[in-house]
C-alpha cells in the first residue's frame, strides 16, 4: 500500500522539523518526506489540511489487562483505544495474571499483538519471580522472547540484598530496570497523599517520603552497579531533585511522569472521586508545578498515560476501597497539548516526551519522521476538541477523572507499520 499524506504541518521532535511537508509511504516505511520518489503512485491520498503529522506516540506505561484481567480490559479494546488516540508503540507492565515472568507468556502476548492494526507491544517483563521480591527471573530468556525492560510494576523489592542483586544481573547484560520509587512501609494502608486534603476527608495519607526514601535507595544501588535505571511514575517535587542530582553526578537514571500527575493534585479527589484514586497519589499544588516545569525542561524524559483500565464495580465503592488507576490511552495526547499551551511550549518539545524521547528511553527505533523509518505515524486538528465521556472513550475502561471535560485535539489518522488502524473523518 502506497499512501500520500498532503498538505500537513510535519512535526518532527527526533529532527526538530516543523514545516508545512508532504508525506510519503510505501511497504510499511516512509519513502519522501516533502517531495515523493521517482514512479511513486499512490494508492490513498489521506488530507491533513489543518492538522499536524507526527510520529505515532509511544507510551511507556499502558496495561492491556491481558492475560488474567479480561473483565476489566481486553486486547481488542484496548488496541482499538491505543489507534484512537494516535499511540502506536506502548511498554506492558508485568503484574498480568499469571505474571510475565516465564517467556512463554511473553511470546504468547507479542504474538497476540501482531495484527496489523495493532500498536507494536514492548513488555516489561518480570524482575522477580511472581513479583514477590524474593528471587530472580530469567532475564536472559525473557529479553530473547521480546522483553525490553524489567521491573516491579508497582509492587517493591522490600530486600534491598535481592534489589542489588537483580541490578548487578541487569548491568552484567545491560538490561534497563523499571521502578517504582514507593517505600512499602510508609505508603502501607495509604490511599491518598499526605497532607491537607486527606486530613479533611479522613483518609489515610502517603507522605512524599515514602517516594523520596525509596528513590534514595535505588539511586545509590544504581552507582553500585551501574545498572540502567527507569524510575516510573515519579510524583513529587523532591523526587524531581533527586533524580536531576543524580543524574549530574554521573548515573544513568531517567524518569517519566504520569498524565494525570500533570493536570491534578490532591484537590481533586474533591468528595472522594474514585476515579482520582491514583498510584502513586496526586500530590500537592506545588508538586504538581514542579512535575509540570520538570517535563518541559527535560528533567524529566517522557510523559506516559499510565494506562489502567478498571472496570465499574472496582470504582464504584468508597474511595479507600476502591481499585487504583485511571484509562488514558486515548487521553494522552489531549492532555499533552493543554499541558503544551498552559506552559507555552512549543509542540515540537511537547511531542518530544511522548514520541522520541521515550521511544529513546525504550531502545527501539521509533518517534521518527524520517525517510526510511516505519511509517508509524499520528495525524490529529490541534483545534478540533474531544469530550472525555463514556460513549467516546473506545477503552473498556471508563475509569479517569477527566469524564465531561472538552480537551483540545482530535486524532483523524493513525497509522501503524504504513497501515491505516484508525480513521477519525469516519465518526
Amino acid at each position: 500500500m502506497k499512501i500520500h499524506i498532503r498538505n500537513g504541518r510535519l512535526i518532527d521532535p527526533a529532527s526538530k522539523t516543523d514545516k508545512l511537508l508532504d508525506l510519503f509511504i510505501a511497504a510499511g516505511r516512509i519513502v519522501g518526506v516533502g517531495a515523493a520518489p521517482a514512479g511513486f503512485e499512490a494508492n490513498s491520498v489521506l488530507n491533513a489540511t489543518g492538522c499536524i503529522v507526527c510520529p505515532g506516540l509511544v507510551d511507556l506505561a499502558a496495561r492491556l489487562r491481558e492475560p488474567g484481567f479480561e473483565y476489566k480490559a481486553t486486547l481488542e479494546s484496548e488496541m482499538a483505544a491505543a489507534a484512537a488516540g494516535g499511540v502506536t508503540r506502548l511498554a506492558c507492565p508485568p503484574d498480568t495474571d499469571p505474571v510475565l515472568d516465564e517467556p512463554g507468556l511473553v511470546e504468547m502476548l507479542t504474538h497476540r499483538a501482531r495484527l496489523p492494526e495493532f500498536a507494536h507491544v514492548h513488555p516489561v517483563g518480570a524482575l522477580t519471580t511472581q513479583l514477590e521480591g524474593k528471587s530472580l527471573t530469567e532475564m536472559a530468556e525473557l529479553n530473547e522472547a521480546g522483553c525490553v525492560a524489567f521491573g516491579q510494576a508497582n509492587r517493591a523489592i522490600v530486600d534491598t540484598q535481592v534489589l542489588l542483586r537483580a541490578m548487578m544481573y541487569a548491568a552484567t547484560f545491560d538490561f534497563p530496570v523499571w521502578l517504582q520509587a514507593q517505600d512499602p512501609f510508609l505508603a502501607r494502608k495509604g490511599v491518598a497523599h499526605d497532607g491537607e486534603v486527606a486530613a479533611r476527608l479522613g483518609l489515610a495519607g502517603i507522605p512524599v517520603a515514602a517516594e523520596t526514601i525509596a528513590l534514595a535507595t535505588i539511586l545509590h544501588l544504581a552507582r553500585e552497579t551501574g545498572a540502567r535505571v527507569h524510575v516510573t511514575r515519579i510524583s513529587s517535587a523532591a523526587g524531581v531533585e533527586m533524580v536531576v542530582a543524580a543524574r549530574a553526578a554521573g548515573i544513568a537514571v531517567t524518569c517519566d511522569v504520569a498524565i494525570h500527575h500533570l493536570h491534578l493534585c490532591e484537590m481533586d479527589i474533591g468528595f472522594f472521586n474514585a476515579h482520582a484514586r491514583l498510584d502513586p497519589p496526586l500530590r500537592s499544588v506545588r508538586d504538581r508545578e514542579a512535575l509540570r516545569t520538570g517535563l518541559a525542561s527535560g528533567a524529566i524524559n517522557a510523559l506516559c498515560s499510565d494506562h489502567t483500565p478498571v472496570d465499574d464495580d472496582g470504582k464504584q465503592m468508597p474511595f479507600d476501597e476502591a481499585e487504583v488507576g485511571a484509562t488514558g490511552l486515548e487521553l494522552l495526547l489531549p492532555l499533552t497539548l493543554k499541558w503544551a499551551q498552559e506552559v507555552k511550549l512549543p509542540l515540537v518539545t511537547a511531542l518530544a516526551r511522548v514520541t522520541s524521547d521515550p521511544a529513546r528511553i525504550l531502545g527501539v527505533k521509533a518517534g521518527s519522521l524520517a525517510s526510511g523509518a516505519v511509517a508509524d505515524i499520528c495525524v490529529f486538528d490541534p483545534a478540533a476538541a474531544f469530550r472525555v465521556s463514556r460513549e467516546n472513550l473506545r477503552s473498556q475502561g471508563k475509569n479517569t477523572p477527566f469524564l465531561g471535560s472538552e480537551l483540545p485535539g482530535r486524532v483523524r489518522y493513525t497509522l501503524i507499520g504504513g497501515h491505516l488502524a484508525y480513521d477519525g473523518t469516519l465518526n
